[in-house]
């Protein structure tokens, strides 16, 4: 195959921006933001489900306080109606007068073990709300990261899309002006061999395997016509000679 060396140094500068282009792309998908984003969605998910656990608590302790006091109220009510009935001196058998002191006894301890047990729960259900709330707070601190983080995400995903609608631009232009044999045979090898189809060879060494040519494969290259596309004897990418080459 031959093109003009002008044309030859010409896909080196659209072998240079396919390379801007794998690069643009490869820095899109590994943003750090990315890994930091789904770090903080995990934890953002973890705590959500810590919320949700320590309000379930909460609320169940609230149902279970409100049962425990009114059964101490209950308890409270019918102790004050039988002290009622004791101090209205309308009970004068010995036998009623002892049953309904005993039972007032009773209530009495019944009512302060259930004190204690709303004491109990009022304690358990004032940590559930602490909880809840350093929680509710820590959640908030989390998604607020997350927006930064995404913000962030956002602003460098437009400024690669925008370089990179440039870059891709440029490239069209270069490529309008390479033969078109010689841009097929440049895709080609550019699918085999990495995204690099045409190297430089610079100072006697191909700069896309980074390999020196021997001495025999030097003399093949000086005596190449200027216009000869030749390759590689290593990776067999296109091999373009600049006044840099070593010949």
């Amino acid at each position: 195959m031959n093109a003009a060396p002008a044309d030859q140094i010409r896909l080196l500068d659209v072998q240079a921006l396919d390379v801007r282009l794998t690069q643009l792309a490869h820095r899109r998908e590994t943003l750090p933001e990315h890994a930091e984003i789904r770090a903080l969605d995990s934890d953002i998910a973890q705590q959500r489900a810590l919320l949700v656990a320590a309000r379930t608590e909460e609320s169940d302790t609230a149902r279970e306080q409100t049962k425990a006091e009114q059964d101490v109220d209950q308890v409270r009510q019918r102790a004050a109606r039988d002290q009622q009935r004791l101090d209205s001196g309308m009970v004068t058998s010995p036998k009623d007068l002892e049953s309904l002191q005993s039972e007032i006894a009773s209530l009495a301890k019944r009512q302060d073990d259930l004190e204690t047990i709303v004491l109990d729960i009022m304690e358990r259900q004032e940590a559930a709300q602490a909880r809840a709330k350093e929680l509710a707070a820590k959640l908030e601190e989390l998604e607020a990261k997350a927006a930064d983080a995404a913000g962030r995400r956002d602003a460098a995903l437009s400024e690669i899309e925008t370089e990179t609608a440039a870059v891709r631009a440029e490239r069209a232009r270069m490529a309008e002006a390479v033969p078109a044999d010689l841009l097929k045979l440049y895709e080609k090898l550019r699918e085999q061999q990495g995204g690099v189809g045409a190297a430089r060879l610079y100072q006697r060494r191909c700069e896309g395997c980074r390999l020196e040519l021997n001495i025999t494969e030097l003399n093949e290259v000086r005596a190449a016509a200027p216009d000869e596309v030749v390759r590689c004897e290593n990776c067999r990418r296109i091999l373009v000679r600049t006044p840099d080459s070593g010949l």
